[in-house]
């Protein structure tokens, strides 16, 4: 949920998505406060990049990650995770201000043990800083013993978090919505996070997967944050229209941080009218105990449903529901405020 506030005018201009094959940095001066310790100021929006890397064996049926074996079927293994503010920004480190700081080394540590147990083929993610921050979560998890060698990082008018995607097949980046910009209250915004649009091949089949980071729940000044939300959601809907009409069979992932329920317009404004064929279905994914929330909001006490992986109907019977979880390890809380979804595909 974690989400550095609105301004009051934010600075408009849509990201342009770029297939480079090289590695990139950008360094776009990110410095943040957590959501109850300040406001960031607005820059330039981010670039989408693509980083390339010599393709890994997708055959394989089981891997090695660090002492234990895991099982891996000839599917794909995706997990959704929101890893909290992995950049460099003003926070508390054991009740003391700490400036310019990036996510402790513990926190760190507590996300790539999780994600190197449960092995992923693909990682989509929320809260990256800059492209050297997710490179890092890329060497790390391969010093693991998890080779996810190609990257697809991408942001919105929000200068400070970005969308991140680790792969272990290739993939093709597709380039930004069309309609990146809404009007509210006689301005103009931008989307904050973007649209992480990318495609895969796995085992013969597939995979088209979009990942977002919908507007937080914190309060603004002269603003109504559902409304911005909706409106978020509305565009990611005319992107999801777009690709349907172009393909009615596409096999999409739709996951993210979307910062409300599933009974939220938000939210069913993604996912469509029930009986339509672009109607996306959310995977009911539970935890060791049951629970289906998948954040902890310290400050109010609260647990909540804000992260979903959703599939369209053309993939839905490649889903293995039964095998699809919130990872829920002793651990989870130390390396973020979100628990991971992991979703399977056979």
């Amino acid at each position: 949920m974690r989400s550095g506030p609105v301004t009051r005018r934010m600075l408009v201009g849509a990201p342009r998505g770029v297939a480079l094959f090289l590695i990139v940095y950008l360094g776009c001066g990110v410095t943040s406060c957590r959501k109850d310790r300040g406001t960031p100021a607005w820059a330039a929006p981010s670039e989408g990049v693509a980083i390339a890397a010599e393709s890994t064996n997708p055959a394989a049926l089981a891997l090695v990650v660090g002492s234990q074996e895991v099982e891996v079927v000839a599917g794909l293994r995706f997990i959704a995770y929101n890893v909290e503010n992995w950049l460099t920004m003003d926070r508390y480190v054991n009740r003391k201000l700490m400036k310019s700081s990036p996510k402790p080394d513990s926190e760190k540590k507590a996300v790539i043990q999780l994600l190197v147990k449960h092995a992923p083929d693909v990682v989509g993610l929320c809260e990256i800083g800059e492209i050297k921050d997710l490179l890092e979560i890329q060497q790390s998890l391969k010093a693991g013993g998890l080779d996810l060698p190609h990257v697809h990082f991408m942001g919105g008018s929000d200068p400070v978090r970005h969308l991140g995607m680790l792969s272990r097949y290739p993939l093709r980046v597709a380039g930004p919505p069309v309609e990146r910009e809404f009007q509210m209250n006689g301005q103009t915004f931008a989307m904050n996070r973007g649209i992480l649009d990318a495609a895969l091949v796995a085992h013969g089949k597939s995979y088209r997967l979009l990942g977002v980071h919908l507007k937080s729940k914190r309060e603004i000044e002269d603003l109504d944050q559902e409304a911005m939300r909706i409106h978020e959601a509305r565009l990611l809907r005319r992107h999801l229209d777009a690709i349907f009409k172009s393909d009615g069979a596409a096999r999409l992932i739709v996951y993210g941080d979307f910062n409300d329920t599933r009974p939220s317009t938000a939210f069913k404004t993604v996912t469509g009218s029930y009986n339509h064929p672009s109607y996306l279905t959310a995977i009911p994914c539970r935890d060791t105990r049951g629970e289906a929330w998948t954040h902890y909001w310290a400050l109010h006490d609260i647990y909540t449903r804000f992260d979903f992986v959703t599939v369209s109907s053309a993939l839905k019977p490649d889903v293995d529901f039964r095998a699809s979880r919130i990872l829920d390890d002793p651990t989870w809380n130390d390396a973020s405020d979100h628990r991971p979804l992991l979703a399977i595909f056979k």
